[in-house]
């Protein structure tokens, strides 16, 4: 990986697949910002396969041209910024719906030490045109509003295509994913790695081609707010999950007793049967909850970390989990022993169906989270056997 020379200030980098059309007004623009302005630089294309001609364009106007053979969004802009030589890059899409001769803004940013550094339309200005309305009204503010919330980020443009950053900041980072997704990544882990977040205005302009984008709202969209969730398991899992293992618990144990009536609605057997599932789903999430996020923590990913959570972590083991385990499925086995030694004394004769299958449903709730808890604390012992990384 090529490493900053501290000769280049400013490396902007311009993802490429079939730009023929716009690619050398956008790499005018920004050779001319870089002359106006005097700021030590270069201009990357990243290309991805284009065949129409476009990396000799890039080549005719000065740019520097790397090749990127993985496809995807992500992995031509990973290519640009890890072949770029400056300390900061600027990264746009090449289609001249940003203007790359007003950088000033952003550069200023990078100087006073900020990290990263985003764009936001929605406060400079979209043209008529220039975002589809599903995007404008609804995809972009509802996404940019789920980051915002699940992960305490100032920004209000999270999909922006214009954004600057120190580069060694984002390399550090260990950034992944491949395709649009990459655009929600970089501010995830840029805010959960404590990065200088902030952002400028900045204007979109109806891009410059004549065929469709390569951008699918419904598909790239589903991406996107995927990320968002899965890298959020606290909202995603653990919260939902205790809401509904407490929920279900709570009304398992209440029916146990016989029936519950609130008003003119009773709940019964078929109710317990219903709570004792949820309780189950709910217990599974917030396990699930819990692995994630030890896991991500073992392999090194950038999320904020919580004294709580640490001493969980630290008390909890595979020997913790088989014991809390095992108590877990033998209190719901002493129930069901309970009840068969009940039905024996009674020499095996009739007896109250319905009762019997309440306090079944406890009995086999309490072996079920016992053996759930056993499984989960041996999955954590499998997660933290020590490897040699090479």
């Amino acid at each position: 990986m090529p490493a900053s020379t501290g000769t280049i200030e400013l490396s902007i980098v311009m993802p490429c697949l079939n730009e023929a059309e716009t690619l050398a007004t956008c790499i005018d623009k920004a050779n001319g910002y870089l002359a106006r302005s005097g700021v030590a630089g270069e201009v990357i294309v990243a290309d991805n396969g284009s065949t129409d001609g476009s990396q000799d364009i890039a080549r005719a106007h000065g740019a520097r041209v790397v090749d990127v053979e993985a496809k995807g969004y992500g992995n031509a802009l990973m290519g640009g910024i890890e072949a770029a030589r400056g300390d900061y890059v600027i990264m746009g899409d090449a289609d001249d719906s940003y203007d790359f001769s007003r950088l000033d803004a952003f550069v200023e940013r990078l100087r006073a030490g900020d990290q990263l550094v985003m764009g936001n339309r929605f406060k400079g200005g979209i043209a008529e045109g220039a975002m589809p309305p599903l995007h404008k009204y609804l995809g972009n503010p509802v996404l940019s509003w789920i980051g915002r919330v699940l992960f305490r980020s100032p920004i209000g443009d999270f999909h922006c295509g214009l954004r600057g950053f120190d580069r060694r900041s984002i390399l550090d980072l260990h950034l992944q994913t491949t395709g649009m997704e990459f655009a929600s990544e970089v501010v995830v882990k840029s805010t959960l790695g404590g990065l200088r977040v902030s952002e400028v205005p900045t204007t979109l302009d109806k891009d410059g081609r004549s065929r469709p984008p390569h951008l699918r709202s419904w598909r790239d969209g589903w991406r996107h707010l995927r990320f968002l969730l899965i890298f959020s398991p606290r909202w995603l899992f653990l919260i939902p999950g205790a809401v509904a293992f407490f929920l279900g618990l709570i009304g398992t144990l209440a029916i146990t007793f016989g029936p519950v009536v609130f008003g003119r609605v009773g709940f019964e057997l078929s109710s317990q049967i219903y709570l004792a599932a949820l309780t189950v789903v709910g217990y599974q999430s917030v396990l699930f909850a819990i692995l994630t996020k030890i896991y991500a923590q073992h392999e090194g990913f950038r999320i904020p970390r919580s004294r709580n959570f640490d001493r969980l972590e630290r008390r909890i083991s595979l020997e913790s989990g088989a014991l809390v385990g095992l108590a877990l499925f033998l209190v719901g086995l002493v129930i069901a022993i309970w009840q068969f030694s009940a039905w024996a004394a009674s020499g095996f004769g009739a007896f109250d169906h319905e009762g019997a299958a309440r306090t079944a449903v406890l009995a086999a709730l309490f072996m079920m989270l016992g053996s759930q808890t056993i499984m989960a604390g041996m999955f954590l012992g499998v997660l933290k056997v020590g490897l040699r990384k090479e």
